[in-house]
């Protein structure tokens, strides 16, 4: 049974914090919890965005960022993935030079120093040198960056559909199967 930490961050996009969260829930068979951190940007910016607040159902657990009592902040925990869906490029670059100062940046050193897996969602256009460095020192320590790019061969119809080419993206980087599109393989 799997353990997964979801942070959400300030960065806009936080509909797919949001769709993330969603399809983690409905996987109470295969994962045990659902550790999620929002950041207060990230309340914030969601409000702007949806116009609502995040909903947390199920075996999904909300922590304070403050919180560094939280199991996931120690690498004696048994969670095995951390997802940070959006992540701003300020968080990004306090974990790429190992400011650990809340709750989201000490979870993701974590999963760094322990070699588990680690997807980082960047939000962000254009990408300026000092962010595309952030994102190489992280590839470099392990993580995987995956950007909140959408593909368009599903044909999708709708902006959830949309929302969905990435998220299921980011679910099969975690070794989850979500069920969604395949290239060459819906046929």
């Amino acid at each position: 049974m799997r353990r997964i930490v979801v942070a959400i961050t300030g960065a806009s996009g936080s509909i797919y914090g949001q769709t993330l969260l969603r399809e983690l829930v409905k996987l109470e068979d295969k994962i045990k919890s659902v550790a999620v951190v929002i950041t207060d940007n990230a309340k914030s910016i969601n409000n702007c965005e949806t116009n609502s607040e995040f909903v947390l159902e199920g075996i999904a657990k909300e922590y304070d960022n403050k919180d560094f009592m939280a199991p996931f902040a120690s690498g004696s925990s048994s969670y095995d993935t951390m997802i940070i869906c959006p992540a701003s490029m300020g968080v990004i670059g306090r974990i790429a030079h190992g400011f650990s100062n809340d709750l989201v940046t000490r979870a993701a050193d974590v999963m760094l120093k322990e070699k588990r897996k680690l997807i980082i969602v960047p939000r962000e256009t254009p990408y300026n040198l000092v962010h595309i460095r952030n994102m190489e020192t992280l590839i470099l320590a392990g993580a995987v960056i995956c950007p909140a790019t959408p593909s368009f061969y599903s044909k999708p119809e709708t902006i959830d559909d949309l929302v969905m080419t990435v998220v299921g993206r980011i679910m099969s980087l975690a070794d989850i199967d979500p069920k969604t599109f395949k290239w060459g393989e819906n046929d």
